[in-house]
């Protein structure tokens, strides 16, 4: 027992001084960053073309006590959210069928992948007529933008399962809905993860 606690504490241990160095690393190269920064303003010495830092972090502190800069971010923020929320409700449903089945994939990934292609500014004038001057355009133009990673991602989540998960969860007689609820989604859940991650930052890039 007295082995077992102390092979423990030496893993901790070792975690801590891991986690520790590369806080370090963090913070050097933050300075680094920063130092950096401020030799190419000394340099250029125009505050319209690259200001210091300190300029940049007075401007703001400045801007985060404005109430119109707050509600802008605030309308930004919703309209991402939305976006994304519309990305899931789309791109996960397509995502698990095109993993589990291998006919939806045929059918549906040409599509994906051909409309997957279009650049996202060829969207612009076809979702002003489609939805006219407002949310409209820029929700879509986010969701569109977040929806083939979390398909993407969703199909790869799907294909990774082991088929040892399955034949054990049908060996035990489960449904295909105990499968789907017990087996498949919790095995997808770190892929679907890393494709809103990358759904968000792509609907942060598409905001117009």
């Amino acid at each position: 027992m007295e082995k077992v606690e102390s092979g423990v504490s030496k893993n901790s241990m070792i975690i801590d001084k891991k986690n520790l160095k590369e806080l370090v690393y963090k913070i050097a190269l933050f300075i680094a960053i920063i130092i950096a920064w401020q030799v190419a303003a000394n340099y250029y010495d125009s505050a319209l073309l690259l200001p210091t830092p300190k300029a940049t972090f007075d401007r703001f502190v400045e801007n985060i006590q404005n109430k119109e800069v707050i509600t802008n971010i605030s309308i930004t923020l919703s309209r991402v959210l939305r976006g994304f929320v519309w990305a899931l409700i789309i791109g996960l449903p397509l995502g698990f069928l095109m993993g589990l089945s291998k006919l939806a994939n045929k059918l549906i990934g040409g599509i994906v992948d051909s409309i997957r292609q279009v650049p996202i500014m060829a969207w612009v004038p076809l979702t002003i007529i489609w939805f006219g001057i407002g949310d409209g355009p820029t929700i879509f133009l986010i969701a569109f933008s977040g929806i083939f990673p979390i398909i993407l991602n969703t199909i790869q989540g799907v294909r990774n399962i082991s088929p040892d998960y399955y034949h054990a969860a049908r060996s035990m007689g489960a449904s295909y809905f105990s499968i789907f609820k017990d087996v498949i989604l919790p095995a997808s859940i770190p892929d679907i993860l890393t494709g809103s991650r990358i759904a968000i930052s792509s609907g942060w890039m598409s905001v117009i």
